[in-house]
């Protein structure tokens, strides 16, 4: 087969470095995957494909990095979100479908006595912070080294324009450390309002690594002795690993709960949900924006919800997943490279164990890429319920092919 080229991208970004800082800025930059040998504009999707501006077909194991669960283009998703899009999409007012979702979400979400809405995962953790600090008058708060929540100062992996107080009242621990977590609540004079919590760790550039066992146990018996509200930022892993939320998955209980990506299906929404101790925090904190109660996107989330419940999604999402990761595994260790495969089934993650500085996850995503499947080098991968048998069959195909081109370039 010839290899993808990708002409017009390359002219759209120049038109767009011209004009846009960085061109493509933040996790979609070029910069993060393999420049030259990934698209750098989409054109249209549907189901778990998407082509590019230059027709490249690709099989997208990315799902828009997480929010495309039942697959891009959804005909039930659609209709529910055209229909309310005929009736009107920006209001001076919420509509019914706030109350729909509301109730929707507390109903199949055990710890949740309430939700709120907005648009971004990060505005949703960075919410959940001030409720925690509203309601326990604490300041601090603890999350793990390496953990990704957000782009609102207190969390960004970036370093522009920030300052030293941005992050003054973050403490950071070891996942899976929960006697770390205790030693600084004592040494912070137990001033300590949250402890933000992934469902598991999933840092860039490294392998997925899950809570151990008693891990989640633990933390709960620290917040429950401190009187410290744990949050769990399910922004990524939401609705790919349990409908009642991840921590479900995992054994966990939260007091609140950040939700996004999946939760509409590629709509832009974010919800977070708490318990009814929470409740009068939260609606002291204020928190609000022009469009965050657009129906269009509510619409569509109850949609989601109602189809994934009825079909089943996330068992397809983690049978086709664990597929996957088998074939993986499987096909790179015949090759005898040291394949490491990580993370839930339905939230996978590759690396080669035995290298540091990412050339070969960087060849091995490229060689897929240019033959038209999306495998990202540096960031976890997602699985939709559009995502068939067939489908991880030729993935791993073309997988086969670039372990091939890896072996001979770079060994064992």
């Amino acid at each position: 087969m010839s290899l993808y080229s990708f002409p017009k991208s390359n002219k759209l970004f120049e038109r767009a470095a011209a004009r846009i800082p960085g061109g493509i800025p933040g996790h979609q930059s070029p910069a993060l995957t393999v420049p030259g040998a990934f698209p750098y504009f989409a054109e249209r999707a549907q189901g778990c494909r998407y082509w590019d501006v230059d027709g490249n077909e690709f099989i997208d194991f990315m799902c828009g990095y997480g929010p495309i669960v039942l697959g891009y283009n959804h005909p039930k998703v659609e209709a529910a979100a055209a229909a309310q899009r005929e009736r009107g999409f920006c209001f001076n007012h919420p509509s019914e479908r706030t109350v729909e979702l509301a109730e929707k979400l507390c109903d199949i979400i055990p710890i949740a006595d309430w939700a709120v809405f907005a648009r971004n995962g990060s505005d949703i953790t960075t919410w959940s912070l001030q409720v925690a600090r509203e309601h326990t008058q604490r300041n601090k708060v603890i999350m793990a080294r390496g953990a990704y929540h957000g782009t609102h100062a207190w969390c960004t992996p970036g370093h522009g324009g920030l300052t030293m107080e941005d992050t003054n009242n973050v403490l950071m621990f070891t996942w899976n450390n929960a006697d770390e977590i205790r030693d600084l609540i004592i040494k912070n004079d137990k001033d300590v309002a949250a402890i933000i919590l992934t469902p598991y760790h999933h840092p860039a550039f490294g392998d997925s690594v899950l809570p151990a066992p008693g891990f989640y146990q633990a933390v709960r018996s620290i917040c429950d002795e401190y009187g410290i509200v744990m949050i769990i930022d399910d922004v990524r892993a939401g609705f790919r690993l349990n409908m009642g939320g991840s921590s479900e998955y995992f054994g966990g209980k939260a007091d609140m709960i950040c939700y996004s990506k999946a939760i509409a299906n590629g709509y832009t929404l974010s919800a977070g949900v708490g318990r009814k101790e929470l409740k009068n925090a939260a609606g002291r904190v204020f928190f609000t924006g022009s469009f965050w109660s657009s129906p269009v996107e509510l619409a569509a989330s109850l949609a989601t919800i109602d189809e994934m419940l009825a079909t089943n999604a996330i068992d397809k999402m983690l049978r086709m997943g664990k597929m996957l990761q088998d074939g993986l595994k499987q096909r790179g260790e015949a090759h005898g490279l040291q394949v490491s495969v990580t993370g839930p089934p339905s939230i996978p993650n590759m690396t080669f164990a035995n290298e540091t500085n990412f050339r070969r996850m960087q060849r091995f995503s490229a060689e897929c890429s240019l033959r038209g499947v999306f495998f990202h080098p540096h960031h976890n991968w997602f699985i939709s319920a559009a995502h068939e048998e067939a489908d991880i069959k030729k993935g791993l195909d073309i997988a086969d092919e670039a372990f091939a081109i890896v072996k001979k370039e770079f060994g064992s």
